[in-house]
């Protein structure tokens, strides 16, 4: 069943109220006019490794409908014709999750994580930043992070399962691999409800194309609830002169003001 093609429902999500700050990034290639280059070379850490530093968000895909809160769903970021392969107790339950539900009870409606892919859909900038052993992501939604270990650590024997996992991260050329497990099973792979199991690995790859464009593949690995692996390709830009603001989940009464207005 081809996903894309059917409708989408909004339900409850979190949107942006303010307005971004304009900040000046210093030490960016720019235009003669002043303007970001965002067709300049991709950057470099100081170890000869990619740079990917910077404020990102997802550019929409062909065929998206627009609107701060359609169409972030999986689907609309694979290949035309390519289907998420489904158990089916997991497609019965994203079917629930879809109709019967219409989107309710995702876990952001109790200011609880997006967590792997959903956290990349929102039209929401989140930040890397790179350290001595460890890079850090940073979701301006929810005001929430990621840790990926690169410190050359291996997984816990016995890890506490949690909603982003346990990640650790390794270079391959110029694309940073994040390799996660540990997973619980509370987070949606997106807001159209596409459901995952503790069992699920995941795989990213960002690759930084130029000094403004960046791809990230990802790879879910979740053989109880899908009967293969299977990915997606969510293509990023960098957000220059601007730096991210604070957003507050107010637990469920954020709904309130929202539709107030």
């Amino acid at each position: 069943m081809n996903l894309r093609a059917l409708p989408l429902f909004v339900g409850f999500a979190l949107t942006v109220s303010g307005q971004w700050i304009h900040q000046p990034t210093t030490g960016i290639p720019r235009t003669p006019d002043g303007k970001p280059d965002l067709n300049a070379r991709a950057p470099k850490l100081a170890d000869g490794k990619a740079d990917l530093s910077g404020i990102w968000v997802r550019v929409a895909p062909p065929g998206y409908p627009g609107g701060p809160n359609f169409g972030n769903t999986v689907t609309y970021y694979m290949p035309e014709g390519a289907v998420v392969p489904l158990q089916p107790w997991a497609a019965e339950l994203l079917q629930r999750r879809r109709y019967e539900d219409l989107g309710g009870g995702r876990p952001s409606e109790r200011c609880l994580p997006h967590g792997i892919i959903g956290a990349m859909l929102p039209n929401t900038p989140f930040k890397i930043a790179h350290t001595p052993g460890v890079t850090f992501l940073l979701y301006e939604q929810l005001n929430q992070y990621r840790q990926i270990f690169t410190d050359g650590r291996k997984y816990p024997e016995d890890p506490n399962p949690a909603w982003w996992g346990y990640s650790i991260g390794h270079w391959d050329g110029d694309t940073f691999v994040v390799e996660t497990q540990g997973f619980n099973d509370k987070t949606w792979l997106d807001d159209s409800g596409y459901p995952h199991t503790e069992a699920m690995r995941s795989i990213e790859k960002f690759h930084r194309t130029n000094f403004g464009h960046m791809d990230l593949d990802v790879t879910i690995d979740d053989p109880k609830a899908y009967t293969k692996p299977w990915s997606v390709r969510i293509p990023l830009a960098l957000m220059a002169d601007t730096e991210m603001i604070e957003d507050v989940c107010d637990n469920e009464r954020d709904a309130k003001h929202i539709t107030a207005k």
